[in-house]
């Protein structure tokens, strides 16, 4: 009789797990939050370069509203070539951030084909003669973008990956009391040498094919393009991701390495202009907080003028943004966590490339900005 009574419950057990994933496969899964699309145009924009760009252009996302206070507002900067999804992995339920309680907004950088950028911006300044952005003219044009369309002068934070964790760092030091916090992901508050080696190769693979012709091109060069996806996808990822072959968890079945690289090199950034890419690697190259004026090329120093509490999130296996340079800067920042991200998955683990790295990411930056 009790192992009939075992087997039952078990049966019945079964059943209801059965039942279960049978409803769970009619129920959609919820739709992502999705942004409404904007542009902000600035007259006369003058550069750091001291080039003075007619019309500037910033394309933005945003989702939720903005409160009667206008203190409700977080600032999510692009990264490398992205637009304004690029933060899904962190916006909707369930995760840190919420657009029925923030008005989230998502700028892309010049340079990503969409803001003003080498390809759409009409002579003197199109292709290789658009002038090279920085950092800090990003900042610049979104802080214009802010108070002047949202009325917004302060932000509850400042959260970004990659290239959006150099802006992060640049609003800290620009605007030391514009925001109580910010994340940083993936990214540091300086392009050290190694990283301008790194993108340097990958814009002299472009320049080397004859269909570049100086920037001048009439077909984009595809070869040259090519080649820069696969320099760049051999820093994406760690060596020990590679070497465990984690890329068969988000490839079909029977997919060779031949074939996942084959992909890279072929389909890393669809429809990229070659130009866009130079002048987005440019400005990363440009990344240093310590050349922001009055600091006289101190990274040090400008460190420690942030007031924000930082919350400092270096994955642990990066090999663009190598977690010991984020070991070197976090020490200046007066009030700083460093959190490395313990993945494998190199630099994507920033932006929660896999499902464990979007809940540890999720998990803390939900804490940090709670507090």
């Amino acid at each position: 009789m009790l192992t009939f009574k075992r087997l039952l419950r078990s049966s019945l057990a079964l059943t209801c797990i059965t039942l279960a994933q049978a409803i769970a496969q009619t129920i959609p899964a919820p739709t992502p939050a999705e942004p409404i699309q904007h542009t902000f145009t600035i007259k006369n924009f003058r550069t750091e370069s001291g080039a003075v760009l007619p019309e500037a252009k910033i394309v933005y996302g945003t989702y939720g509203h903005l409160n009667a206070a206008k203190d409700n507002a977080i600032l999510l900067p692009s990264h490398y070539m992205a637009e304004m999804h690029g933060y899904d992995w962190l916006i909707g339920p369930g995760k840190a951030l919420d657009p029925t309680k923030h008005l989230l907004i998502t700028s892309e950088l010049f340079g990503n084909g969409r803001s003003s950028s080498p390809s759409n911006t009409p002579e003197p300044f199109h292709g290789p003669r658009f002038p090279v952005m920085t950092i800090r003219d990003n900042i610049e044009a979104v802080h214009q973008l802010l108070t002047a369309e949202f009325g917004v002068t302060h932000l509850e934070a400042v959260i970004g990956f990659s290239m959006g964790a150099q802006q992060a760092f640049q609003w800290a030091v620009s605007y030391p009391d514009f925001m109580d916090r910010i994340v940083a992901t993936s990214g540091t508050a300086k392009t050290y040498g190694h990283g301008i080696v790194r993108n340097e190769s990958q814009i002299d693979v472009i320049m080397a094919d004859p269909a570049f012709k100086a920037g001048d091109y009439t077909e984009e060069p595809k070869t040259g393009i090519e080649s820069f996806n696969i320099v760049w996808t051999a820093w994406l990822y760690s060596q020990e991701w590679w070497r465990k072959e984690l890329w068969r968890s988000e490839e079909p079945a029977g997919t060779t390495l031949r074939q996942v690289i084959e992909k890279y090199r072929t389909h890393f950034i669809d429809g990229a202009d070659a130009n866009n890419l130079i002048l987005q690697m440019r400005t990363w190259e440009s990344n240093d907080v310590g050349a922001t004026p009055g600091f006289h090329n101190d990274v040090e120093k400008a460190l420690h003028s942030i007031k924000a509490q930082v919350l400092y999130m270096p994955s642990a296996t990066d090999l663009y943004f190598p977690v010991a340079d984020a070991q070197y800067e976090a020490p200046f920042i007066p009030h700083c966590t460093l959190m490395p991200i313990p993945s494998l998955y190199g630099h994507p683990a920033g932006a929660g490339a896999s499902a464990a790295d979007a809940k540890f990411l999720n998990d803390h930056i939900a804490a940090f900005l709670s507090h």
